[in-house]
């Protein structure tokens, strides 16, 4: 599935909700289905730098696609993050760092954080394109 494809999917499930309690439940619940990071890669080089809470990210390419793995210490930004790798993982590297992220704002993400959580959520996009970027060149 391409990444606009899943991304309206993500759109249209948080759609489903009335009010932002069940959209925190349900990334809650995104937060525990994660694909859950490797200990051996929970280091100071995979923790997203800007986050309030510790998030480890690890990008591995298989076929030429990027796979994620992730964790947090915080239940919610455990769902954050679990959102984007839904979106991201499983993707040529050049697909991400081409795909843009406005359905963060069709979700109401952003405006429903806090200030230093959505600076994390800026940031935890910024290391997965970095990562993109960094396994393009390797293909190249």
């Amino acid at each position: 599935m391409q990444i606009k494809e899943i991304q309206n999917e993500i759109v249209d499930e948080f759609s489903m909700f009335d009010d932002w309690m069940q959209r925190y439940e349900y990334m809650i619940d995104l937060g525990k289905s994660l694909p859950l990071i490797n200990e051996k890669y929970k280091t100071a080089d995979n923790i997203i730098k800007g986050c309030q809470s510790k998030v480890w990210v690890h990008a591995e390419l298989e076929e030429d696609k990027l796979v994620f793995t992730a964790d947090s210490d915080a239940i919610i930004t455990k769902g954050i993050i679990a959102i984007l790798i839904r979106a991201f993982s499983n993707q040529k590297p050049q697909d991400i760092i081409d795909a843009d992220t406005d359905f963060i704002d069709e979700i109401g993400l952003k405006e429903h954080l806090s200030p230093t959580r959505a600076n994390g959520l800026v940031s935890m996009i910024k290391q997965l394109k970095l990562y993109a970027v960094a396994y393009q060149t390797q293909l190249n």
